[in-house]
C-alpha cells in the first residue's frame, strides 16, 4: 500500500496515560497509512525539568516555523507534582507558555455522537467556545502579602519617565493576604476579535462575546469596546449578509442564556472564562473526552491542535500496576486529525484531508455502533455498566484500527 504523504507536523509528546495512548494512536492508526515529516518535542515532565522548560519554548517556535502542531496532554505541576518528580521549581502550564508565544484563540467544539446523551438535552446544535489564549490570569503576577502595609500598582511610560500612573490598591491593616496583577494588550484583544469574527463567518453562526464589564469597567470594558469597534468597521455588513449577528453579553447572563439555548453559536470568552466554559460545554454535550481544541494564530496560517483534557493520572496508576484500563482516546485522535486537515489545506493535499475526515468518521461511527470506552458507556447506561458494555484501552484502539482499515479499503 502506498502511504499518503504528509508535510511538516510538530509533534508534542505528553505525560502519563495520554502518552501511552498517543504512541498507540501513531502505531495503529497513523504509521500504517501516512508518511509524515514529524518534528518531535518531548514535553513529558521529566524532560521539561531536564531542559529547564526550554523544550516548551522550542516547541512553540517550531510551530511558528512549520505552521502545524499537534499536542498530547501534559502535566502542569502543583506542589504534589513537584515532590513526586523532584522538580527544581513549579514549572508553568506548557499550554499557557505555548499560547503566549503563538497568540491567537483556542476554539473548542464538541464531538457529537448520536448515542451519547446530552446532559443539556436542549443542545441540539454544537456550541463552539473561542478562548482568548493570551494574558490575564495565565500571565499574572501573584504573591503573598506578608503583613500590614500599602499595596500599590504603577505604570511608567517608556518614552517619558515623568509620565506615570499610580494607584493604591489596598491598605493592609489587619495582617497580610494575597495580591494579583494581570494584564492584556490592545494588539492581542484585536487579534482575538478578528479570529472570533472570522471563525463565526466560516461557521455561519452568530457570535457572542462575554465579559464582566459592569465590575471590571476598564479591563473588561476594553475587550467590549474593541470588539464593538472592529465589528462595526469590518464585519457588520458581512454578518448581515449571512443573516447572523454579533452581541456582547455579561458572563452570568450568557451562561444562563446558553443553558436555555439550542446551541448553534460561537461564544468568545476571555482566557479564564474560556477555560471553565469549554469544560462545561463539553460535559453538557456528554463527555470531556469528546471535544476538539484548536489554537488558531493571528496569521490564520498557524495552528496547534491538542487534546482538551488532562493526562488521566488515575488510569496511568492502574496501567503501571498492570491493571486493566478503559481510557478514551478520541480527543487525542482528533488532535491529530485537525492538524492533518490544516496541513492538507496549506499544501492542497486532498488525500491527507480525506484520510483525516475518514479517521474522524471512523471514531464516531464506531461509538455509535456500540463499541466504546467505559466513560462513554457510563454516559449512556449510568452506574449500571457491566464489563460487556465497554472495551478496554487496547481493545478500543484495535476496534478503531479494524474499522479504519475497512473504511479506507472501500
Amino acid at each position: 500500500m502506498v502511504k499518503i504523504q504528509c508535510g511538516d507536523i510538530v509533534e508534542i509528546q505528553g505525560d502519563e496515560m495520554t502518552r501511552v495512548i498517543w504512541d498507540l494512536i501513531k502505531e495503529k492508526l497513523l504509521f500504517p497509512y501516512l508518511d509524515m515529516k514529524l518534528h518531535y518535542f518531548d514535553l513529558g515532565i521529566e524532560y521539561r525539568e531536564k531542559t529547564k522548560d526550554q523544550v516548551t519554548i522550542d516547541a512553540a517556535e517550531a510551530i511558528k516555523k512549520y505552521n502545524v502542531g499537534v499536542k498530547c496532554a501534559t502535566i502542569t505541576p502543583d506542589e504534589d507534582r513537584v515532590r513526586e518528580f523532584n522538580l527544581s521549581k513549579m514549572w508553568k502550564s506548557p499550554n499557557g507558555t505555548i499560547r503566549n508565544i503563538l497568540g491567537g484563540t483556542v476554539f473548542r467544539e464538541p464531538i457529537i455522537c448520536k448515542n451519547v446523551p446530552r446532559l443539556v438535552p436542549g443542545w441540539t446544535k454544537p456550541i463552539v467556545i473561542g478562548r482568548h489564549a493570551f494574558g490575564d490570569q495565565y500571565r499574572a503576577t501573584d504573591f503573598v502579602i506578608p503583613g500590614n502595609g500599602k499595596l500599590e500598582i504603577s505604570w511608567t511610560s517608556s518614552d517619558d519617565p515623568s509620565n506615570q500612573l499610580k494607584y493604591t490598591v489596598f491598605d493592609f491593616a489587619n495582617g497580610g493576604g494575597v495580591a494579583l496583577a494581570m494584564y492584556n494588550t490592545d494588539e492581542s484583544i484585536r487579534e482575538f476579535a478578528h479570529s472570533s469574527f472570522q471563525f463565526a463567518l466560516q461557521k455561519g453562526w452568530p457570535l457572542y462575546m462575554s465579559t464582566k464589564n459592569t465590575i471590571l469597567k476598564k479591563y473588561d470594558g476594553r475587550f467590549k469596546d474593541i470588539f464593538a469597534e472592529i465589528y462595526q468597521k469590518e464585519y457588520k455588513t458581512k454578518f448581515e449578509a449571512k443573516n447572523i449577528w454579533y452581541e456582547h453579553r455579561l458572563i452570568d447572563d450568557m451562561v444562563a442564556a446558553a443553558m436555555k439555548s439550542e446551541g448553534g453559536f460561537v461564544w468568545a470568552c476571555k482566557n479564564y472564562d474560556g477555560d471553565v466554559q469549554s469544560d462545561s460545554v463539553a460535559q453538557g454535550f456528554g463527555s470531556l473526552g469528546l471535544m476538539t481544541s484548536v489554537l488558531i494564530c493571528p496569521d490564520g496560517k498557524t495552528i496547534e491542535s491538542e487534546a482538551a483534557h488532562g493526562t488521566v493520572t488515575r488510569h496511568f496508576r492502574m496501567h503501571q500496576q498492570g491493571k486493566e484500563t478503559s481510557t478514551n482516546p478520541i480527543a487525542s485522535i482528533f488532535a491529530w486529525t485537525r492538524g492533518f486537515m490544516h496541513r492538507a489545506k496549506l499544501d492542497n493535499n486532498t488525500d491527507l484531508d480525506n484520510f483525516a475526515r475518514k479517521l474522524e468518521e471512523t471514531c464516531v461511527e464506531t461509538i455509535e455502533s456500540g463499541f466504546m470506552t467505559k466513560d462513554l458507556a457510563i454516559c449512556i447506561k449510568g452506574t449500571n455498566v457491566e464489563r460487556k458494555d465497554y472495551l478496554n484501552t487496547f481493545e478500543f484502539l484495535d476496534k478503531l484500527q479494524e474499522n479504519l482499515s475497512k473504511k479506507l479499503s472501500c
